[in-house]
């Protein structure tokens, strides 16, 4: 397994190669951190990295890796000297999306996101969102949260709107023989109220 420092690393370098070095800062990472987390529960049903992340006054942070670089507070963060990420394809694609989809946004608009998003508002157990905390963001909450993080990312993309639209004129124009009884509509809408 690897650590949230390596996939902290894989960001920041990232955020080199793209061009947005001057955005790439601790806070920044640790929203990345996160989502990186979400999505990866969500897809494999085991974290990312085995660090946990906690629900702080400004968002979700991983700890190990906000230590790492808290000299730096708001200041762009260095390109690292460790090597970044090289073993698994199937890692490397979930960063790569991450990044894509996440590392448009500037840390501000990444803490807000998190503010909104139920994980953090759980741990936080009703304190204000200025009150400092430490509390643990539980996995199973930011799988949840992954899998409403992949339907979004899913939607957003441009092809999607097509994609349905052809799904849609295929299932409405095919000639299938199979009709169904009010019956059993009734009760396949029922199964979905369950």
């Amino acid at each position: 397994m690897i650590s949230c420092l390596d996939v902290a690393n894989y960001f920041i370098k990232k955020a080199y190669e793209d061009g947005l070095e001057n955005d790439i800062t601790n806070m920044k990472v640790q929203k990345l951190l996160y989502y990186a987390q979400s999505l990866h529960l969500a897809l494999y049903d085991e974290p990312l990295f085995a660090e946990e992340i906690q629900a702080w006054r400004y968002g979700p942070v991983c700890y190990p890796a906000y230590k790492k670089y808290s000299e730096f507070e708001e200041k762009q963060l260095p390109v690292p000297k460790e090597n970044v990420i090289s073993d698994a394809e199937e890692i490397q694609e979930l960063l790569e999306e991450v990044w894509e989809y996440f590392g448009r946004y500037h840390a501000y608009q990444l803490s807000s996101m998190t503010h909104t998003e139920f994980p953090w508002k759980k741990a936080r157990k009703g304190l204000p969102s200025e009150a400092p905390s430490r509390e643990p963001i539980s996995l199973a909450d930011m799988k949840q949260l992954g899998y409403a993080k992949l339907e979004q990312i899913e939607r957003d993309n441009p092809a999607y709107p097509l994609a349905i639209k052809s799904a849609l004129q295929s299932a409405l124009t095919s000639n299938s023989q199979q009709h169904n009884t009010e019956g059993e509509i009734r009760d396949w809408l029922d199964s979905l109220l369950e």
